[in-house]
């Protein structure tokens, strides 16, 4: 495994060579933690009918799953940048381990509460920290760490709902219990990740403490730099409310234009969520390559004509335009995420936990007012006004250009 350092960055860091080990290590551990992540939606039909509750209850359950998934990852990516802790991963997952043996043998409501919310803030240490480990281990190729830390998390996303019907659906809510097998060996990945993190870690820390690191990018000033971030914020929410409209409804669109099965329409979702990860993992190379910015032109402007038309086209043209939607908007989130932490250099974790956690947040209510608009129209006229959402990506002309090179 290569270290040796090579040379200084604009922030002032050590550039030393990309260690992939590290990074397949955390990809894999991404698609683990997300499999388990998937897994909560998948049961709610097997809680409310066991628990006899209502639509209503249902909802704060998914409350308090994603507000310690989503809005808690900031503040812990905050915490852990000015105490670096290198175990923190490994602690995340066992909160994850935790509430999955929890909601395995609830039995009441409260109990279910408590446990979603243990496997959310699992996931809210997870996905700051290890970003994180992703940029750490980049060795200068930071949107390629991102892509394949990222891609493994849109795997697991993908598969988790299948292992979910297999075993969960199929064998009673005790079996999620079973899950727990992949909290374990992601937590001895981890483990071991955290033991490379840690000199790491330190030599950060030491960095600050003597202000070799400039906080905000060097070309910028603060008030540039937080404008940028908030520009990125509105791409965040263009993309993952439009991205709501598919990977919550998607099905029920197919079904009533098409008249398509429920079983062929989830074939079509896969195919959808397969093409996203693929865009995912091409994104960050492509952001090294040719320049951040002009992937985040490309990735959210790019989708725009393939949304306006898809609402018209025939089964045929629907689902190849979903894969090419589904691949352009997924090359986005790398690129978007590397460029928020070239801003804020001594903020990795913190800007990493508002980034996910605010997507995390977008998607949720996306499809919470989605469901809303459906229910008020009528399902086509929510592909209808969603198809608007890429042209917000006009607004990447406002964003400076920073080093192609990172």
């Amino acid at each position: 495994m290569k270290t040796a350092s090579l040379q200084k960055d604009t922030s002032g860091q050590i550039q030393m060579a990309t260690v992939y080990t590290i990074l397949f290590g955390i990809s894999f551990s991404h698609m683990l933690n997300d499999m388990i992540q998937s897994l909560i939606p998948s049961i709610y039909p097997l809680l409310k009918n066991s628990f006899k509750l209502s639509f209503a209850q249902v909802g704060l359950i998914q409350l308090a799953f994603q507000m310690t998934a989503s809005i808690l990852q900031p503040f812990v990516g905050f915490y852990f940048d000015k105490k670096p802790q290198p175990f923190s991963l490994t602690i995340g997952m066992g909160f994850t381990l935790v509430g999955l043996i929890f909601i395995s043998f609830a039995h009441s409501f409260t109990a279910i509460l408590i446990s979603v919310a243990l496997i959310g803030t699992g996931s809210s240490v997870f996905h700051p920290e290890s970003s994180k480990i992703a940029y750490m281990a980049s060795g200068g190729k930071r949107g390629l760490a991102q892509s394949i830390f990222q891609v493994g998390g849109n795997a697991g996303t993908a598969i988790g709902p299948l292992l979910a019907a297999l075993i969960v659906v199929h064998f009673g809510r005790s079996h999620a219990m079973y899950f727990g097998i992949l909290a374990l060996i992601a937590i001895i990945i981890l483990f071991y990740v955290g033991k490379w993190a840690k000199p790491r870690l330190a030599e950060m820390k030491k960095q600050k403490s003597m202000a070799t690191v400039t906080e905000y990018h060097p070309h910028l000033s603060k008030q540039k730099v937080l404008i940028s971030v908030a520009i990125l914020l509105v791409l965040i929410f263009s993309k993952f409310f439009y991205l709501a409209s598919i990977s919550s409804y998607y099905t029920f669109f197919l079904i009533d234009k098409f008249y398509v099965s429920i079983k062929h329409s989830q074939l079509f979702l896969f195919v959808f969520l397969a093409s996203s990860a693929l865009g995912t993992y091409f994104g960050g190379p492509l952001g090294d390559r040719f320049g951040r910015k002009y992937v985040i032109w490309f990735s959210i402007l790019g989708a725009a004509p393939f949304t306006l038309l898809m609402p018209y086209m025939s089964l045929f043209w629907t689902a190849v335009f979903s894969v090419i939607i589904g691949f352009i908007l997924s090359s986005a989130f790398p690129a978007i995420l590397v460029y928020a932490q070239e801003l804020l250099p001594v903020k990795i974790g913190m800007i990493s936990g508002l980034f996910f956690g605010f997507a995390f947040g977008m998607g949720g209510l996306g499809s919470a007012l989605l469901g809303m608009l459906a229910d008020a129209t009528s399902i086509y006229y929510v592909y209808h006004v969603c198809a608007f959402l890429p042209l917000i990506g006009l607004i990447t002309c406002l964003l400076p250009d920073l080093s192609k090179s990172g």
